[in-house]
């Protein structure tokens, strides 16, 4: 039992510790978005279709993690590449949109995340991949695996922009959609197209998916499975549309498309969250009460006490800083990470959540 313990710790420790990766290119995507491929490092960094990094900046004598999805595919791609796109008070997009180049080193954390499937030769799928903006780029990654991967399986995206020039992969998916014109199917959906545009246009919306869906739930033969990143709405409106279908939801599988927190405080507008509450932590059999002021998550209250925290993505993503809550109540911002049994169980995350109430004891495992 203690060596299995110590195999345990071993590997929770290496998937947390940091590793360097040389960028061996930098692609701009759109005027607001690139992509970042690094050389691979020996060991080779393994990862997973679907799966990303999360990069660790230093700026202001401060360390910052972002997650950033990889688009690329391990059986497809010889490097690594996560694509990065530009917000409006993104300290750390807009940081690495402006400052990174070939030669350039950097950390990141071992790739992590759950929006991946299995692949055989033998399946018979039929995939529905819905995206918008920067969602595309976990699913860029899956689609060229699934090509490759499953010669009887067919792929249909329905995908998002705002216009032609904010299309990401606009020539990566036409090369795709020429090598295999028979098994995926690409329909563009854009807000503000040009006046020479023949696709759709407006946003997606209930009618859209719909069409979408009853299209490949009528693929004689195949198993449908589906694939949803996008902002909250969209996915919110995708999975009320795949209910409404009568799919099983163990065919849907969703990502949660991360927005970049502002490094701004809170405003304070939830009167119930705005007081300095403790927290304790119990942390490998080790106890901590540390105060928790409005605006800091309890991760981030943890670490300012220089207490070990595992982490890895703050986004509520990655679950790295899961832990279960044994008294008292949190609220939670975001727990696309956790399933519905692990909430239910009493399972938050501390990098998305903050104090609300009662003697709030946390134990991270």
């Amino acid at each position: 039992m203690f060596n299995l313990f110590n195999k345990d710790k071993e590997k929770k420790e290496s998937a947390n510790q940091p590793v360097t990766l040389r960028i061996r290119e930098v692609v701009k995507e759109t005027n607001e978005a690139i992509t970042i491929y690094f050389d691979q490092p020996e060991p080779h960094l393994d990862y997973k279709p679907g799966q990303f990094l999360t990069v660790i900046i230093h700026l202001e004598g401060k360390e910052h993690r972002r997650s950033y999805s990889l688009c690329t595919s391990p059986y497809v791609d010889p490097f690594p590449g996560i694509t990065v796109k530009r917000l409006k008070g993104g300290l750390v997009s807009n940081y690495l949109n402006d400052y990174m180049h070939p030669g350039k080193k950097v950390s990141v954390l071992r790739p992590m995340g759950g929006f991946i499937t299995p692949y055989h030769s033998a399946h018979r799928h039929h995939y529905g991949m819905i995206a918008a903006g920067s969602g595309i780029t976990p699913i860029m990654g899956l689609i060229k695996s699934i090509l490759i991967n499953e010669p009887e399986s067919k792929v249909s995206l329905l995908y998002g922009s705002r216009s032609e020039s904010q299309i990401i992969f606009f020539n990566a998916l036409d090369e795709l959609l020429q090598k295999y014109p028979d098994r995926l199917q690409v329909i563009h959906q854009l807000t503000q197209p040009g006046p020479d545009w023949q696709g759709a246009r407006g946003r997606i919306v209930a009618e859209n998916l719909q069409s979408f869906i009853n299209e490949l739930e009528q693929s004689d033969g195949l198993i449908t499975k589906y694939f949803l990143c996008g902002p909250e709405g969209m996915m919110e409106l995708s999975k009320s549309a795949l209910q409404s279908a009568e799919v099983p939801k163990d065919q849907v599988i969703s990502e949660s498309f991360y927005m970049e927190k502002k490094e701004t405080l809170s405003n304070g507008n939830e009167s119930a969250l705005a007081v300095t509450q403790p927290v304790t932590v119990i942390l490998e059999g080790q106890s901590y009460t540390f105060d928790v002021t409005p605006d800091k998550t309890i991760l981030e209250a943890g670490l300012d006490e220089e207490i070990e925290m595992p982490y890895s993505c703050q986004s509520g993503l990655c679950t790295a800083c899961r832990g279960r809550l044994l008294s008292g109540e949190v609220k939670m911002d975001e727990d696309a990470g956790l399933s519905e049994n692990e909430i239910a169980e009493g399972y938050i995350l501390c990098c998305s959540s903050k104090p609300k109430s009662g003697e709030i004891k946390i134990n991270i495992e």
